[in-house]
């Protein structure tokens, strides 16, 4: 049974697995110092937000969102992370876990959830291109440190 909650703390080992597997698929690197950051921010639920997936009560997905100002709507919500093993893809896991921050995001108020991925993440993109509108915007950065 597939069931979606609140990170616990007994969650900490599993979920640093699935974000550095997450890390390892976008071909980063983070310092501990990072994954340590991360998971308490987690804890204090008030900037960084995360949600586990749970299949027969083991933890097979993870997604990190937040909320920030936007210029010209109410707040939106940012599904910053995504990933589940590859075991469990295509068995509605990451559906569930978008449904679930869209579902949250709702009920904070805000007006739209969005999100981003690679170009040639194909399979990924074949989930979000029926869940959601992809309109076309190319992300630039600066590496500022």
């Amino acid at each position: 049974m597939l069931t979606i909650g609140k990170l616990e703390p007994s969650d900490r080992a599993q979920w640093e697995v699935l974000f550095r597997a997450y890390m390892d698929f976008y071909e980063r690197t983070l310092p501990q110092a990072m994954y340590d950051r991360a998971w308490d921010e987690f804890a204090k639920d008030t900037r960084m937000h995360a949600l586990g997936a749970r299949l027969d009560g083991r933890l097979v997905g993870i997604t990190h969102f937040l909320i920030h100002a936007n210029t010209s709507s109410d707040d939106v919500c940012y599904l910053q992370d995504l990933f589940t093993e590859a075991e469990v893809r295509g068995k509605g896991v990451a559906r569930a876990l978008i449904q679930a921050v869209a579902d949250w995001a709702k009920a904070q108020g805000c007006p739209r959830l969005y999100w981003q991925t690679q170009a040639s993440n194909a399979a990924a993109r074949l989930l979000y291109d029926r869940m959601a509108v992809n309109r076309g915007f190319i992300r630039y950065d600066i590496e500022l440190g």
